[in-house]
């Protein structure tokens, strides 16, 4: 048996138990499961093989046809974000290395959910799934509530959310075809797009239209990227976070919760956890955290990498 194929065996038996609950995970997490600079993720039947460092290129005929022996894809990319200054991961070589391009979409299921993705669309397939147990953990805390997502993306917050019993999610980002994703991911869940669930533009011009309008949520949902520019605006999530912090703690009902994540390296989960409660105590009065945590058991390793260093917080308003 090759190495390669003895270490593919050994990420996945140490995930098997995953498949219970979604058939979207992380199969290798980089030097943490002996892949040094490599990751390969599960959508489905199909697959995401990423090269973050050169040291296994040479290796990737080998590395493929292993995980043909082991996981026989319909589908397979491989993704080079090799940019060590990550100024073009919008645009990254991409290249399909089995089936055809136009099958690149596919469905898959987490939860009570399911997301439509497309491996060929950027660097992010629209799911990202070191968020998967938070999201799932929301969706259960969601019945007869109002949330405030902000950075939606392809709103799978809001899915589960819904899916849990929110009466109302509001869905913030700056991108219209990013909220047109997140419409098909209600439609294949069977949901309704109630009036306001989708707001196209910035998340601090939402924050302040609701602070004016003296809106209030009874969860917030704060999961930025590390950087995003929007007409003459930038955010920087390492000196803007707690700014958005504040301004949604304002929005908070009695008992509310406010969930916060970053992917910024320069983050701790205690750090984030720390600097965000003492902002919502500020804001929103008596506080609790109630956890600070990283991602779950399919991306172990956290901090070893800088791809995969997900700190998140969720704290409670008395």
């Amino acid at each position: 048996m090759s190495r390669f194929l003895s270490l593919f065996k050994a990420a996945k038996t140490k995930r098997d138990s995953l498949l219970k609950n979604t058939n979207a995970l992380r199969l290798v997490n980089g030097i943490a499961d002996d892949f040094p600079g490599l990751t390969l993720d599960q959508f489905g039947s199909h697959f995401q093989l990423q090269f973050f460092t050169a040291e296994l290129l040479a290796h990737k005929e080998e590395l493929i046809r292993s995980i043909v022996e082991i996981w026989n894809p319909s589908y397979l990319v491989s993704k080079y974000r090799l940019d060590p200054d990550g100024k073009k991961l919008e645009t990254p070589l991409i290249v399909t290395e089995i089936g055809e391009s136009l099958s690149s979409a596919t469905e898959v299921q987490e939860g009570k959910a399911r997301f439509v993705v497309d491996l060929m669309d950027t660097i992010n397939p629209g799911l990202f799934l070191d968020m998967r147990d938070i999201r799932i953990e929301i969706g259960s805390r969601s019945a007869s509530k109002t949330l405030l997502n902000l950075f939606s993306y392809t709103c799978s917050f809001a899915v589960h959310a819904r899916l849990g019993g929110a009466m109302k999610v509001v869905n913030v980002d700056i991108s219209s075809k990013i909220l047109e994703k997140g419409r098909a991911n209600y439609q294949l869940n069977g949901l309704t797009c109630l009036p306001g669930e989708f707001f196209k533009g910035s998340s601090f011009e939402y924050l302040e239209y609701a602070n004016k309008k003296g809106l209030r949520f009874d969860g917030i949902i704060l999961d930025p990227p590390s950087f995003a520019r929007y007409k003459k605006d930038v955010f920087n999530v390492r000196d803007h976070l707690q700014e958005c912090v504040s301004l949604g703690a304002k929005l908070l009902n009695p008992k509310g919760f406010f969930m916060v994540s970053s992917n910024y390296s320069g983050f701790t989960p205690e750090t984030l956890a720390e600097a965000s409660l003492a902002t919502v105590q500020r804001e929103a009065g008596n506080a609790n955290l109630l956890w600070a945590r990283s991602q779950g058991p399919d991306f172990p390793g956290h901090g070893l990498m800088k791809e995969s260093c997900l700190s998140a917080a969720l704290i409670q308003c008395k």
